[in-house]
């Protein structure tokens, strides 16, 4: 179910539930998403930033093209604070660090992306550790830049991919979780019309 934490006339804010896309996909199959759902409630609605499909969490929308416009500006450059949890494998070693690494498109397995030295676009993330268990770890985890599949891509390469991505796990590890570990709990962002500094929550849920 779609969470509905604010809304005026410019902009809404949601927490996207797991399993859903963000924008329409190719094929009929495909058209089920989370801005198709807000049409009903919302019809001028236009999408400002992605969450990936088996990510849950809080996304910032448009209801018009000057706020269109403006979110999508703080969100080029690198206004908003976006903050995810995330349980990973393993325990990792350390409170906290920075993963400063290039991403690209695996072109031979897309849609993943891989670190590339070449070619890669810099992509920064920075992480907090908050709980460690048996063979797993509790992360907060904070994108500095928006690549796509960055917090994914980054864990994994550091040796604690997230649990129950079907991308970056084995299916037999993945098959053990009845969805992917990632979710966006905190976004912090400026109003697209009065400027004022909002920030917004959503409780992780597992």
């Amino acid at each position: 179910m779609i969470e509905l934490l604010y809304a005026d006339d410019v902009m809404v804010v949601v927490s996207k539930p797991a399993d859903l896309l963000s924008v329409p996909g190719i094929g009929e199959e495909k058209k089920d998403c989370l801005v198709s759902r807000l049409q009903v409630e919302f019809p001028t609605i236009r999408i400002v930033h992605r969450l990936d499909y088996a990510t849950s969490g809080l996304l910032v929308l448009a209801l018009n093209r000057g706020s269109h416009r403006a979110l999508s500006i703080q969100f080029q450059e690198r206004i908003p604070k976006k903050r995810y949890q995330a349980l990973v494998a393993g325990q990792i070693s350390g409170e906290g660090g920075e993963i400063n690494l290039p991403l690209g498109p695996d072109w031979e397995r897309r849609p993943r992306m891989l670190v590339d030295h070449q070619q890669g676009k810099p992509s920064l993330t920075h992480w907090e550790c908050i709980d460690k268990q048996d063979n797993a770890s509790r992360m907060l985890l904070y994108p500095h830049t928006g690549r796509s599949h960055q917090l994914r891509v980054h864990m994994l390469a550091i040796g604690h991919p997230i649990l129950g991505d079907v991308f970056y796990t084995e299916e037999a590890e993945h098959s053990r979780h009845e969805r992917m570990m990632l979710h966006a709990d905190q976004l912090g962002l400026e109003h697209p019309v009065s400027g004022q500094w909002m920030e917004f929550a959503s409780p992780c849920p597992f």
